[in-house]
């Protein structure tokens, strides 16, 4: 009791404080005794390991699918298939083989997001003077361009996730139990794969990547396939499955670990400033964001409606022809069916959120202090989504201009992995530019 009585007077104190002047009044070490109680509590008396996440190499502890055990030789195979652009063998237009990959979508420049509003795989061309991502080819027809009409998740930890999509559609297991109606077009589904395994292999039909014997032999990864996946017959070992299996053992592996934050909950009380931790003591209690964002990962597995907007009317997203808006901003629902599913979204992670550039699945911010404004505000930018479907979390909050800075701060380097590229290979197993290969883009990425 008096821990609890300790920590809401503390957090008062907090909310009391006019000005940066007053928060140096305050003894740090109170701060962080208060974020040690209220990790306690968001931990249920796991404490700071409750949110840590594992080296990248410790693969008993990353989150696994059953059905795909992380090898490293699965990892070493991935990492090289997920930025190849040899991958990029089945394109619709004639003449634009080999241009794109997964990579191209998920650029570490990026944080492996898109880098731009939305994510374009063929048709697209360049790669932007920064890294930011893909534009598209004004020569391209639109029926034929390969967009998506919400914005490209980062891959940071998947792991922590058993369904994948911003509908969760993705993913035979768990989360999706008793969803199987909606499977008819996902085989492995039935199959009982995870979410990231099967993205991983229906996004190679999606976004037109091939791989097959013939190319394993011509782009040399006969005997990363032999090592990865021995068990399995040779004729289906250089397969669209198998690769897809090596993409998600690697994908799982992508974690923010080396973020100030996963510093501070190892016990470098230094590697936060006093600015982020009391975005941090925000974020555990008044800013009600752990509610949602938890774990090491800081995401539930849940779907939420915030009425964040779509992509329609934006003058630089492009709509194809085929797109049907509504049923994108059902969310949820438009998987399921069930309208208490209605306008909810997969809880995104929280990590590297400042290197995306774009959030919301429409993509209708720019900056993290504009999301936590339109959060704390609570006026929906879709006001089709009904009231009582809105996050309890939404709105109603009550924060201070500081609090919000404060919490920006938080949010936006606490949270931030500098060291990416770590996951990105020296060079592509092809000797292709990556993660782009057409004409503008190997000027923009210095390969030619």
């Amino acid at each position: 009791m008096k821990k609890v009585i300790f920590c809401v007077a503390i957090v008062t104190l907090f909310v009391s404080c006019q000005n940066d002047d007053d928060y140096q009044e305050i003894d740090q070490s109170l701060i962080d005794d208060t974020l040690q109680e209220l990790l306690l509590d968001a931990s249920e008396g796991a404490g700071n390991s409750f949110f840590i996440l594992p080296d990248s190499d410790d693969y008993g502890l990353i989150p696994q699918d059953p059905l795909n055990p992380i090898t490293s030789a699965k990892v070493a195979l991935g990492q090289l298939l997920l930025h190849d652009t040899a991958m990029g063998g089945d394109p619709k237009t004639e003449g634009r083989e080999f241009q794109y990959a997964c990579a191209t979508c998920h650029p570490v420049a990026a944080a492996f997001n898109a880098g731009r509003r939305q994510g374009i795989g063929e048709g697209g061309i360049g790669f932007g003077l920064k890294g930011e991502g893909r534009f598209v080819d004004p020569l391209m027809p639109i029926d034929s361009l390969d967009v998506q009409p919400v914005r490209v998740p980062t891959l940071l930890n998947l792991a922590y996730q058993d369904v994948a999509l911003w509908d969760g559609r993705f993913g035979g297991t768990g989360t999706n139990a008793g969803t199987e109606a909606g499977w008819e077009l996902i085989p492995e589904n039935f199959e009982g794969f995870q979410g990231v395994e099967v993205q991983a292999m229906q996004g190679q039909d999606e976004h037109r990547l091939l791989v097959d014997e013939a190319f394993a032999d011509t782009y040399g990864y006969r005997d990363l396939f032999d090592a990865a996946f021995p068990e399995v017959s040779q004729p289906d070992r250089y397969s669209r499955r198998t690769a897809g299996l090596a993409i998600a053992a690697f994908n799982r592996t992508l974690l923010s670990n080396k973020a100030p934050w996963q510093e501070y909950l190892k016990g470098d009380l230094s590697a936060l400033t006093n600015k982020q931790k009391r975005g941090a003591v925000v974020f555990f209690d008044q800013g009600k964001c752990v509610q949602c964002h938890t774990g090491p990962a800081l995401k539930d597995k849940a779907f939420h409606a915030f009425g964040f907007g779509e992509f329609n009317g934006d003058p630089d997203a492009v709509i194809k022809p085929d797109v049907d808006i509504a049923a994108v901003a059902r969310g949820r629902g438009n998987f399921t069916g069930n309208s208490e599913d209605d306008y909810k979204f997969k809880t995104p992670t929280l990590y590297n959120l400042v290197d995306g550039g774009f959030f919301g699945h429409g993509s209708t911010f720019s900056s993290v202090r504009d999301v936590v404004v339109y959060k704390n505000e609570g006026t929906p930018q879709n006001t089709t989504v009904p009231s009582e479907q809105l996050a309890d979390e939404f709105g109603g909050l009550g924060l201070t201009e500081i609090q919000i800075n404060d919490l920006t701060a938080f949010l936006s380097e606490a949270l931030r992995d500098r060291d990416l590229t770590r996951y990105v290979p020296e060079a592509s197993n092809s000797g292709f530019c990556f993660p782009a290969n057409d004409p503008q883009a190997r000027i923009d990425l210095g390969c030619d």
